[in-house]
C-alpha cells in the first residue's frame, strides 16, 4: 500500500467532510427571525369554544419575580419588613401609652402590695426660697416600682423660686395640680398599714404635714452600710444609686418618680440586712387577744373562793 497515496486521500476525505458539515449547519432563515438573527417566539394561544384563553406567565418568570422580590427587596420583599416595622411602631406606642403618665394621680392598674416607696419634690416660697420650701409634687412607687401615685401639688403659698434645674417644676404644671389637701387623702389611703420606704423621708412626710408610724419606716439615709461611703453621714441618692445601683440619676432636674423607684432597689438590694436591724430597735410585738385574758382571770377568782371556803 502507498502511504502517499493515502495520506494524500486522507487529506481529500476530511476536506469534503468539513464543506459537508458547514453546509448542513447552516438553515434556511425563519419568517420569525429578523435581519439580525433575533429570533422573535410566537406564543401559541388556545381556544375554547372559539375565544382565546389569557395568557399564562412562563414559570420561569414567576420564579424570577420571586427570587428578586426576595434578595433585591421587590414590591413583595419591601412590603413584608415594612408590616413588620410598623407593626413593632404600633407595639412600641401602645407600651408606651400604658405607662403611667404624670400628674395622674391613683393609677387605676398598679397595685400597692405592702411596701411602697414615696419621693417628693418642692418649691421655694416666700421672702427667703433657699430655705422655706412647699411641696409641689409626690410620686408613689410599689415594691416593683411601678407607679401608683403622682401628682401635682398647688402650694398655698407664694412660689419664689421653682427651682426648676433641680425640681423639674415649671409654673405651668400648677394649671392641673391638686390642692394639698385632695393629695393628703391620696396619699393617707395609701400608706395605711404599709411599710413605708424612703430617702430623707422625714422631709417628705413634714411637707405633707403628714406622719407615719416609726415602726413602719425604712430610711435609706439611715441605713448603716449605705452611710458608710459618706462617712457616717447621711449619704446623697445619687451617690447611692450610682455606687450600689450602677444608676446615673438626677443629672439634670429630678423627678420624683424615677428617686423613688431608686429608693425601693436600694431597699430591695439589702431587704434582709434592713429587717434585722429593724427588728433590734423594733422587736415584735406579742397581741394577747381579750378573751384569753377575760378566760384567765376567771380562773383566778374561782381559785381564790376556793381557798376561801376552806
Amino acid at each position: 500500500m502507498d502511504l502517499k497515496n493515502l495520506s494524500s486521500n486522507w487529506k481529500k476525505l476530511q476536506g469534503t467532510l468539513k464543506k459537508e458539515s458547514v453546509s448542513t449547519t447552516k438553515r434556511k432563515p425563519s419568517d420569525r427571525e429578523t435581519e439580525n438573527g433575533v429570533v422573535v417566539k410566537k406564543r401559541k394561544r388556545e381556544t375554547v369554544d372559539g375565544q382565546q384563553k389569557p395568557e399564562r406567565k412562563s414559570v420561569s418568570a414567576k420564579r424570577k419575580r420571586m427570587s428578586t422580590s426576595g434578595t433585591d427587596g421587590g414590591e413583595n420583599g419591601a412590603e413584608q419588613p415594612t408590616k413588620k416595622s410598623t407593626s413593632r411602631r404600633n407595639s412600641t406606642v401602645t407600651v408606651a401609652e400604658s405607662k403611667p403618665k404624670i400628674n395622674e394621680g391613683r393609677s387605676p392598674t398598679a397595685e400597692l402590695g405592702k411596701y411602697v416607696a414615696m419621693d417628693c419634690e418642692m418649691v421655694g416660697v416666700g421672702p427667703n426660697p433657699d430655705h422655706d420650701s412647699a411641696l409641689a409634687r409626690v410620686s408613689i412607687v410599689n415594691f416593683n416600682g411601678e407607679q401608683i401615685y403622682d401628682s401635682y401639688v398647688r402650694p398655698k403659698e407664694m412660689v419664689t423660686d421653682w427651682r426648676t434645674h433641680v425640681s423639674g417644676i415649671l409654673p405651668k404644671h400648677m394649671v392641673e395640680a391638686r390642692t394639698l389637701e385632695q393629695v393628703q387623702k391620696d396619699v393617707i389611703n395609701i400608706l395605711d398599714g404599709r411599710i413605708l420606704v424612703g430617702h430623707a423621708v422625714s422631709n417628705d412626710l413634714d411637707a405633707l404635714l403628714l406622719s407615719h408610724p416609726k415602726r413602719d419606716i425604712r430610711d435609706t439615709s439611715k441605713h448603716a452600710p449605705y452611710r458608710k461611703i459618706a462617712g457616717g453621714g447621711s449619704p446623697r441618692l445619687k451617690m447611692l444609686a450610682s455606687e450600689f445601683l450602677g444608676l446615673e440619676i438626677q443629672d439634670g432636674a429630678h423627678s420624683s418618680v424615677e428617686d423613688a423607684r431608686a429608693t425601693m432597689l436600694l431597699y430591695r438590694r439589702d431587704k434582709d440586712t434592713f429587717e434585722r436591724e429593724h427588728l433590734k430597735k423594733w422587736p415584735v410585738r406579742v397581741v394577747v387577744e381579750k378573751k384569753d385574758q377575760d378566760d384567765d382571770q376567771k380562773k383566778k377568782k374561782k381559785k381564790k373562793k376556793k381557798t376561801r371556803k376552806r
